[in-house]
């Protein structure tokens, strides 16, 4: 693929709580890092996400007496999977991976940072309809294919590609640079909505 000058690479969520050691940690998470690191090189403009929580967030199972981690309940903008505390603001395991090379970016989108609901996508909150702000950001600086890596492939890469594809970007999905969690089949599941979406999922950047 050649890369162009209205291209950015989205980096999504590579924190120390999505690694290996971490609150919320996807298996092999950190394999990711030299993955983006070696992307980022090639790219004239990188963007990063970062997820951003409140103490007590209601996604937190934590925030719910008697639910457990990863079981589901509904949240008034529908169901919610609940997560172990992670990504608190202002902690270390919100910080990102330590050996990502960060000084490329020209933005961080954090998000989650709204107590009453989660955001998975870098696009929008999980009511599908409040806006982080990013799509305006890529249009006002006339960037129009978006490549994506990070974690998790089932989560927050998955959601993020879905709505970049519904907002009218051509979308990319670097595998090699995502890792999954895999929560009951998840992975196959956004796999399959990806490529059905018209996201190009490719094992990696020639």
């Amino acid at each position: 693929m050649n890369i162009q000058s209205d291209d950015v690479l989205l980096v999504i969520d590579v924190q120390n709580d999505f690694c290996p050691g971490g609150a919320l940690a996807v298996a092999d998470g950190d394999a990711v890092v030299p993955v983006v690191n070696r992307l980022a090189e090639r790219f004239e403009h990188v963007v990063l996400t970062q997820d951003w929580h409140p103490n007590g967030h209601s996604s937190f199972a934590t925030s719910h007496p008697g639910s457990a981690p990863f079981s589901s309940i509904t949240m008034p903008y529908g169901p919610q999977t609940l997560w172990p505390d992670h990504c608190v603001q202002g902690t270390p395991g919100a910080a990102f991976h330590p050996q990502l090379a960060t000084e490329k970016a020209e933005l961080v989108i954090r998000k989650g940072f709204r107590s009453a609901i989660d955001s998975y996508s870098a696009f929008f909150e999980n009511d599908r309809t409040t806006p982080t702000g990013l799509a305006g950001y890529l249009r006002e600086r006339g960037l129009k294919r978006i490549v994506m890596a990070g974690l998790a492939t089932d989560f927050c890469v998955n959601y993020s590609a879905l709505d970049a594809r519904r907002l009218g970007f051509e979308t990319v999905v670097v595998l090699a640079g995502c890792r999954a969690i895999d929560l009951a089949g998840s992975l196959a599941a956004a796999s399959a909505g990806m490529a059905a979406a018209g996201v190009a999922l490719l094992d990696d950047l020639a």
